[in-house]
């Protein structure tokens, strides 16, 4: 891309324990970090958002989720181009598709 043509990098995030994510523009590794990444960028326009549901432990992605569900609701929805969910646990990743498209949010199953 042009540097001059004002056309920004893309923000591309990913909320995973394990996979490197080379896509990536930043990992978060808990839901913690998570929750942190995303209020970081809370005012602008992500491309991607890549998750996995579990996070290593008793952690999981459903506090990341709730933000996400939350800001919606609120009449805030994150402005996200597209989420990819492509987590191991199917049950877990139906469950982030449905509630995340619930709020109208663009989501779709993928493989990392």
């Amino acid at each position: 891309m042009n540097e001059r043509s004002g056309a920004r990098p893309p923000i591309v995030l990913g909320i995973d324990d394990l996979r490197s994510l080379p896509m990536a523009t930043r990992i978060a590794r808990t839901s913690h970090e998570g929750v942190l990444l995303l209020e970081e960028h809370r005012d602008l326009e992500i491309d991607e958002l890549w998750l996995d549901h579990d996070l290593g432990g008793d952690d999981s992605i459903m506090p990341v989720v709730a933000l996400l569900e939350e800001a919606a609701f609120d009449g805030r929805p994150f402005r996200i181009g597209m989420i990819y969910v492509h987590s191991a646990n199917p049950s877990g990743a139906e469950t982030m598709v449905r509630v995340l498209t619930r709020w109208d949010y663009r989501v779709r199953r993928a493989t990392a």
